[in-house]
């Protein structure tokens, strides 16, 4: 997603019409998926907390890691938000009272060390973009942990709720901003590609991996997608990461692997809403 991300913004296109058009499209494809695998629509109390992750955690989440990736690279980028697993624990421990063991604790550091280390120097202009990088991977540690606690509800029908409130919040903000979008076939192929890889695919995968595996594991699961990210950007954009980068990144990817396993079974399972 990311390197799709870049090619529409290589195109002119702004981080709220990308955000805006990726939301409406994929909440109309997962509609018609749910319509199609004849999921209901949650209500009452799950359809309330779906719209609250869609309006605040998703937008926010998206808002920041697509504000990143127009000022460091789709690489780096990819890499601070998926320090995110290790936050899942942190968070847990405090906001769900589960105590780690002391490995766990030590896991985090490093993977603070690694995260430091694939930042690198930070060039005049690109702090922004890394403390956005960062917030991106908070917010999406805490989405993951309220998306634990909402269950009874078919993978596409959620994601169409989360991505639906989502296209309503970002529509707003374009109809406010007025955002320059894409001008080229090109461009607009690679806005297809975003709302279909990184809104279809990604968000129903997550929801159906969250019901079977829980927070923890789901999240050692999506830790593929950053060595993805940095190979297709390497080829793709001609992007490169320095050797200490690569060292720090896969400190971060081996930590949160090793933190994410030490949970125990019982506290990853979901509670119904």
């Amino acid at each position: 997603m990311p390197v799709l991300t870049k090619v529409a913004y290589d195109d002119g296109a702004e981080p709220i019409g990308v955000l805006a058009t990726r939301f409406a499209l994929a909440a109309a494809l997962l509609l018609a998926l749910a319509r199609l695998r004849r999921e209901r629509l949650p209500r009452g109390r799950r359809l309330g907390a779906l719209v609250g992750l869609g309006a605040v955690g998703y937008v926010g989440m998206s808002l920041c890691y697509f504000f990143a990736l127009e000022r460091i690279s789709a690489g780096l980028t990819a890499l601070l938000l998926y320090f995110y697993p290790a936050l899942v624990v942190v968070l847990g421990a405090v906001l769900l009272r589960d105590r780690p063991r002391p490995i766990a604790l030590g896991c985090v550091g490093v993977a603070t060390v690694g995260t430091v280390l694939t930042i690198g120097p930070v060039g005049s202009g690109q702090g922004l973009g890394v403390a956005l990088g960062l917030a991106s991977a908070l917010i999406y540690a805490t989405y993951i942990l309220v998306s634990s606690r909402v269950s009874g509800v078919g993978p596409f029908a959620t994601s169409a709720v989360v991505m639906l409130a989502g296209a309503v919040v970002m529509g707003g903000l374009a109809a406010v901003t007025r955002p320059a979008l894409p001008t080229s076939t090109t461009a607009w192929l690679a806005l297809g590609g975003v709302a279909v890889v990184g809104g279809v695919l990604a968000v129903t995968t997550f929801f159906a991996a969250l019901a079977l595996l829980g927070p923890a594991d789901t999240a050692v699961v999506s830790t593929v997608e950053p060595v993805v990210s940095i190979g297709v950007a390497a080829l793709v954009l001609g992007e490169r990461l320095g050797p200490v980068q690569v060292a720090g990144g896969a400190v971060v990817l081996l930590a949160v692997a090793v933190l994410t396993r030490l949970r125990p079974a019982e506290a990853d399972a979901p509670v119904p809403a």
